[in-house]
């Protein structure tokens, strides 16, 4: 298949999962906010699972189907350092003062598992085939799982104990129309999930036409289309003037999306997954663990001034920390 037929597939996929994805979160959003709960929770456990399903899909397809674990991998780890890059961005779009001056301390506990989480994956990483073995999956499969578990229920209790105002309903959303929004809502998950299983067969021939290994290519391209949902979401958000749904999707994704890697672990058939993975993937969740700890350090010291009037400095420590990451997998 030619260079450019490759190409033109990967931008219809691209286009496929952020139209979907954008639909799926405005349903979704429509449908949770009748139950009250607050925006950061909201954002953690909904949207943030809705707009990970590209994620979920491709991973579970680069394993059981084409048999690539680098890039499943790659597209996991590699889509939460997207996601905590669009924070420079969403902070850029904030022009009266960063986003962290505003932000919910509540998103402290969130980011916190997100380091923990990723700590455990980087650790997996570096022991390889040494690492204990439950069966056919890693040890690290279930902590993975229960840890995700306990976030959600120890964020939703952390928010409660603050009492946080609730989310409120949006004009244009009746009770009336919720069967609508779950039709809405169904539609664009089978579509997002159809184009992310989709995905990692053009990602793999991609990389063998350009000559790019798998992980730089999960890490790089296939996490940035997968990341579109969140992207999506996380604008709509703004422009309805909720912050902390923002932050709190793309924190959240984070979470689900490390939590994908043990829902891949499940359907790689050929061992634990992270035992056959490329070293270079602790690089990554390395770099999430550095970039997350800068956005834990701007939730606390609450930052108000900007470089160049563009950026607060946890933002600029962000592009450098993703730059630096992707630098060193182009070099692997």
């Amino acid at each position: 298949m030619t260079l450019a037929l490759l190409a033109l597939q990967f931008a219809l996929c691209a286009a496929l999962i952020g139209r979907a994805g954008y639909l799926l979160s405005v349903s979704a959003d429509r449908i949770a906010q009748a139950t009250g709960l607050t925006g950061g929770w909201i954002g953690l456990a909904l949207l943030a699972t809705v707009t990970s399903l590209p994620e979920l899909a491709s991973g579970i397809s680069a394993v059981a189907v084409i048999d690539a674990p680098d890039l499943a991998v790659g597209n996991a780890l590699g889509a939460c350092v997207v996601n905590l890059l669009f924070l420079a961005v969403v902070d850029a779009l904030q022009r009266r003062q960063p986003i962290y001056h505003r932000a919910s301390p509540a998103h402290l506990l969130s980011a916190a598992f997100g380091v923990v989480m990723l700590g455990f994956v980087a650790m997996s990483l570096l022991l390889a085939g040494r690492a204990p073995a439950l069966l056919n999956l890693g040890l690290y499969s279930p902590v993975l799982l229960a840890l995700y578990l306990l976030a959600l229920r120890s964020v939703y209790a952390h928010e409660r104990a603050l009492k946080l105002p609730a989310a409120v309903t949006p004009d244009g959303a009746p009770a009336a129309d919720a069967r609508r929004e779950w039709r809405r809502f169904g539609l664009a998950a089978a579509v997002v999930l159809a184009a992310g299983s989709w995905l990692p067969s053009i990602a793999a021939q991609l990389a063998q036409a350009m000559g790019w290994n798998q992980s730089f290519v999960g890490t790089l391209f296939m996490a940035l289309v997968t990341t579109l949902p969140e992207i999506a979401v996380t604008l709509s958000a703004l422009r309805l003037g909720a912050l902390d749904m923002a932050f709190g999707n793309l924190l959240g994704s984070n979470l689900f999306n490390v939590m994908i890697l043990a829902v891949d672990d499940l359907f790689y058939r050929r061992g634990p997954l992270l035992a056959d993975a490329a070293p270079a993937h602790a690089g990554t969740a390395v770099a999430a663990v550095v970039m997350t700890g800068l956005v834990m350090i701007g939730l606390v010291m609450r930052p108000q001034g900007r470089v160049l009037r563009v950026l607060s400095w946890v933002s600029v420590g962000l592009v450098a920390a993703y730059l630096v990451n992707i630098t060193l997998l182009a070099l692997a």
